[in-house]
């Protein structure tokens, strides 16, 4: 027998990580406050069905209905075989119309023949028929007292309203990798088959929250293994791409090295490895690489090149790895609209090329001496202090340091702020220019636009330093901007476009026209550009 049947759990004990459902039920059965409906929703393989299984299983075992069924009666022993008469299983898939339901519920009328309720289980119940659905309403209203409905579904959103109110609504959650894998580990010591750790993490994480898809994967795992369970033929099953190949890649981005991060590239395509899991994986790593910035101590001990691991993090900063981590996941859904899966792969790390910042995002104290970093509270955050002579942009986009401070008479505020990216750039479109020498330039932004100002400020100084000299003080204070912000600016523009697009559109005579000959309206105008 497979793993996946062997091991299905035939009691609320046995089954693994759906304590908030378990308890809910075992409760009411303890209790006497059993509901006519039961609908469990969730994706597959999180134990849907078993749960329905088990419930029946519960109400109808002769030692009286409770959550702890024997399991040795002659009711127990025959839902376990599934050849119980009270309990009828329907796939709503192929069951789907109205005569098939109405036949259920005048069945349903009747008293039930062996056990104590009659337990209709309805497996993927979204794919009635709407007819089916209204059919059925009557019966969940006014069931008889001896009838239970179990419903599952996957797809809860495509059931009727109506339906859902007159059920008791579980959702079954995901299983995350951790207690996969220790379950894993629990069901092959007791089979006596060898495994290693990390073949064990590798089957939980294919199996994205479903046990029996783990369950599946491992008996695959086995019979690909010649009876044991290893990482490197489980690796090589399921197509995963071991982390150390891709810690190259992150290199060559920190480097800023183009050349070397396409042949790291080409390197993945000649394995033949899929480029959707080459992602998926690059994903994990940056998370891995952001714990280690944030939370070190939360980093496992035996974290595969842990160390590795570290000095990348130490070489990038957290905004960088965020972005990076972005950038991976889009890349996966865009996957599927690319040319081919190699070209979209390589555009992604093209992407992630693009923004790296011209120092190949070098978080620690080196980034922070070049670019005069003061931290928000201090003397330098509250006077506006120079720092040290900028050898290097500190942000990608911007024009490098003249050799002599920039005259800033006729500043040009806009055309900087459009050189601006990510939170410097939203911080310096609240800002209007009050007053700009030489010496200083001082900004105004609205009271409201603080937090922006706290998280960004430093950074913006930092690269108008860069621009307009590194002995230029910049100065902040909180007021009215007078509608001089670049965003108030873009915005009046964004209004006034948007204006004369509809108005155009409006008076257009061809436009009228068809409106008039069909009943048409308009629902919405862009301007082109």
């Amino acid at each position: 027998m497979v793993l996946a049947r062997k091991w299905r759990p035939r009691s609320f004990a046995e089954v693994v990580g759906q304590e908030h459902v378990v308890r809910a039920l075992a409760n009411a059965l303890t209790q006497g406050r059993l509901h006519h409906a039961y609908l469990f929703t969730g994706t597959r393989g999180v134990g849907k069905t078993t749960l329905a299984r088990i419930l029946a299983k519960c109400l109808n075992c002769e030692t009286g209905a409770t959550a702890t069924p024997c399991g040795v009666c002659a009711a127990c022993q025959a839902i376990e075989a599934g050849r119980f008469v009270d309990l009828i299983e329907i796939d709503a898939a192929s069951y789907t119309g109205v005569d098939n339901m109405r036949e259920v519920l005048e069945n349903a009328q009747y008293a039930p023949t062996a056990g104590r309720y009659k337990v209709y289980i309805i497996d993927e119940v979204h794919m009635l028929s709407k007819s089916a659905f209204n059919a059925m309403l009557k019966t969940l209203e006014e069931p008889p007292a001896h009838v239970v409905f179990v419903l599952a579904t996957t797809e809860a959103q495509k059931v009727p309203v109506t339906v859902l109110s007159r059920c008791l609504q579980f959702n079954l959650k995901l299983l995350p990798p951790a207690r996969v894998a220790a379950h894993l580990k629990q069901v092959l010591e007791a089979e006596g088959v060898a495994y290693e750790p990390g073949a064990l993490d590798l089957l939980a994480r294919a199996a994205a929250g479903s046990m029996r898809d783990a369950l599946s994967l491992t008996d695959q795992a086995i019979a690909y293994g010649g009876g044991r369970v290893l990482e490197a033929e489980t690796a090589a099953m399921l197509g995963v791409i071991d982390q150390a190949y891709l810690y190259p890649l992150l290199e060559a981005l920190a480097d800023n090295d183009g050349a070397r991060l396409i042949h790291e590239a080409e390197s993945l395509a000649e394995r033949s490895l899929s480029f959707d899991a080459a992602l998926q994986d690059l994903a994990a790593l940056l998370y891995q690489i952001a714990l280690a910035q944030t939370v070190p101590e939360a980093v496992a001990e035996d974290t595969p090149s842990r160390e590795r691991l570290f000095t990348l993090a130490r070489r990038l900063d957290a905004e960088t790895v965020q972005l990076f981590y972005q950038i991976a996941t889009l890349g996966r859904r865009d996957l599927e609209w690319a040319p081919d899966e190699y070209g979209g792969f390589c555009m992604t790390l093209l992407r992630m090329l693009a923004f790296v910042p011209e120092d190949g995002g070098q978080a620690s104290g080196d980034r922070r001496q070049r670019t005069g970093y003061r931290a928000p509270g201090s003397r330098e955050w509250e006077e506006g202090a120079a720092p040290p002579v900028v050898t290097q942009p500190a942000v990608a986009g911007m024009p490098p340091p003249a050799n002599a401070p920039v005259q800033v008479e006729s500043l040009d505020w806009i055309g900087i702020t459009r050189g601006l990216t990510g939170g410097i750039k939203q911080l310096a479109a609240q800002c209007s220019v009050v007053a700009c020498t030489p010496e200083a330039l001082r900004l105004r932004l609205a009271e409201a636009h603080r937090p922006l100002l706290e998280s960004f400020g430093e950074k913006l100084r930092g690269a108008l330093r860069d621009r307009l000299g590194a002995t230029m003080r910049i100065e902040f204070e909180f007021g009215d901007t007078g509608g001089a912000a670049p965003a108030q600016v873009a915005e009046r523009e964004r209004t006034r476009r948007q204006a004369e697009a509809e108005a155009a559109i409006q008076a257009d005579p061809f436009v009228r026209s068809v409106l008039d000959a069909f009943g048409g309206r308009i629902t919405q105008i862009k301007p082109l550009a």
